[in-house]
């Protein structure tokens, strides 16, 4: 791994830093930042781990989020970007652009936390309580980058230290069951030393590290036993109930009353999230979040030539999923018809009417700097989504389902139809996991997500993932029609489809190729993992 080239400097590391709740990150100069006047205080402390926030995300974010996670969920259709159709047809390589920089960006993500980790176990500073805070919040996020690489790509490198690894980049990966060994001790760490409170807006709390606990939980609990099992871990059921209980029976997370609401400039760091990548309003490139550029329909909306999403659109397939009345939908793509008072608001709001034959992006579009100066060329400043209390109150009914057909548990129901009534649906008075599926499926549409849950089903339901994906009909693309009086989608029957050149689809796919540049770089990248030494413990007292 060319580990030199992706690890960020300590410079870097405190070029970020709280400015109040208000704006969570500013840009600051500190070229006179050395690693010998760095690490002594608290002040040090918050402006190296606010860096983990930002940049080193960036490259994640830019482009593989929703294409890998919508793309290769198949929530996503767009011919032309060869940023997103590699994952939608299943083609991706070795090459393939954003997965290269993925896998540098979750890389660049754990060694700048190894960075700071071993800076402030290393301080002066006599403060252990607020020292073990502060590695806290490194670990969580150094975990959260390593569950991605989980799930992405299984056996990869465990590092708790960049200089070794700079040292030696000839080293071989850990086995995916130590990988997620590595990914839960981070997170419990968290758990334990987080404070309850966030620091400032837009900080993880001990409750993030709970939601996402909680999230890894339930991964883990169908991983290690026959892929066609169809069961699951009791034990990692359990802990994945605790977990997602904790964050919604004690944290100050809530949900927010309107879903369209989630996705506004005004709302960064509301009640519901969890946790949020944090973006500059008005900031450098690599230092923003770029995706309206690449979703946004028309030039009409951004008012500038970065509005590269005309055929980025909804897959059918998706499209036909929403039950009638599903607020989700307008808040997610943009239907003939659809009006937005938010874009174009000095003429009265935006309605889309570029087509019938398809939907675009809404999320994540949120218009030009005449709608907000906030929002500038190829920047729309809405935080990433990581995760939202939304997604912990579905892992809360997936882990009371556990390996059960349905359950009618009040409580879990109680959290689903919360959902479902924010939705503007109907209760249901029992749930299976097509029910939860479907659920995740549309609360988290075009936030990177599906398919991780893909993946996760895979674990020990392998072959009937393999089937639900073979049915998705990934090789058709179907013609359809947007009828805006019953907002609903149509086969357009004047039209024949088209055909798609699909990869083959079996159990290979629920890994990706390791970047082509770093298997030369490294061949022991494929070669046998070999078992990590850990150095501590499981903390085993989270839930007394």
């Amino acid at each position: 791994m060319k580990t030199s080239k992706y690890i960020y400097s300590l410079v870097l590391a405190a070029s970020l830093t709280i400015t109040g709740c208000s704006d969570f990150l500013d840009t600051e100069n500190n070229s006179s930042i050395t690693a010998e006047n760095f690490y002594q205080n608290e002040e040090d402390f918050s402006a190296a781990t606010g860096a983990l926030y930002n940049k080193v995300w960036f490259d994640f974010n830019d482009k593989f989020y929703y294409g890998l996670g919508d793309g290769r969920g198949f929530n996503l259709y767009a011919p032309y970007s060869d940023y997103i159709y590699p994952f939608t047809d299943l083609n991706e390589t070795g090459l393939t652009g954003p997965l290269v920089s993925a896998w540098a960006s979750l890389y660049n993500v754990i060694q700048q936390a190894n960075k700071v980790i071993i800076g402030i176990t290393n301080s002066p500073y006599n403060n252990e309580d607020t020292k073990k805070e502060y590695i806290a919040e490194a670990r969580f996020m150094r975990g959260v980058a390593y569950s991605y690489l989980a799930m992405l790509w299984g056996n990869v490198i465990l590092n708790e230290n960049t200089d070794d690894l700079i040292a030696n980049p000839i080293v071989n990966t850990s086995p995916t069951s130590d990988v997620y060994e590595f990914t839960m001790r981070d997170l419990e760490y968290a758990a334990k030393y987080l404070p309850g409170t966030s620091s400032a807006a837009g900080r993880v709390n001990k409750y993030s590290a709970y939601a996402m606990l909680s999230r890894v939980y339930l991964t883990y609990a169908g991983y290690g036993t026959d892929a066609n099992s169809g069961v699951r871990s009791e034990e990692y059921l359990n802990l994945a109930k605790k977990a997602a209980q904790k964050v919604i029976e004690e944290s100050p997370f809530q949900l927010m009353d309107n879903y369209e609401d989630l996705f506004k400039i005004e709302n960064n760091n509301n009640s519901e999230s969890v946790f949020a990548l944090q973006w500059v309003a008005n900031g450098s490139y690599g230092e923003t979040n770029t995706q309206q550029a690449y979703f946004a329909c028309g030039s009409e909306i951004t008012d500038d030539d970065a509005a590269w999403g005309y055929w980025t659109r909804a897959q059918p397939n998706v499209i036909f999923e929403y039950e009638k009345g599903d607020k989700r939908r307008k808040a997610t793509w943009m239907a003939y018809g659809d009006q937005y008072p938010e874009i174009q608001a000095s003429k009265g709001g935006y309605t889309y009417e570029k087509t019938e034959q398809a939907l675009n992006v809404k999320k994540y579009v949120c218009g030009s700097t005449k709608d907000n100066p906030k929002i500038s060329r190829m920047s729309c400043p809405i935080n990433t989504y990581m995760m939202r209390l939304a997604e912990v109150y579905l892992i809360y009914a997936e882990a009371v389902l556990g390996n059960n057909a349905t359950t009618s548990d009040e409580t879990a129901l109680d959290y689903f139809n919360k959902i479902r009534a924010r939705a503007g649906l109907n209760p249901k008075d029992a749930i299976s996991y097509e029910d939860i599926r479907h659920e995740r499926r549309m609360e988290l549409c075009m936030e990177g997500q599906y398919w991780y849950d893909l993946v996760r089903r895979s674990y020990y339901k392998q072959q009937e993932t393999v089937n639900y994906i073979k049915n998705q009909q990934r090789d058709v693309n179907t013609p359809v029609l947007w009828n805006s009086e019953t907002q609903t989608l149509s086969v357009d029957e004047s039209r024949d489809p088209s055909s798609r050149s699909i990869g083959t689809i079996d159990a290979t796919i629920f890994l990706l190729p390791y970047p082509e540049s770093e298997t030369v770089q490294n061949p022991q990248l494929k070669a046998e993992p070999v078992s990590y030494e850990f150095k501590e413990d499981r903390i085993t007292d989270l839930f007394n």
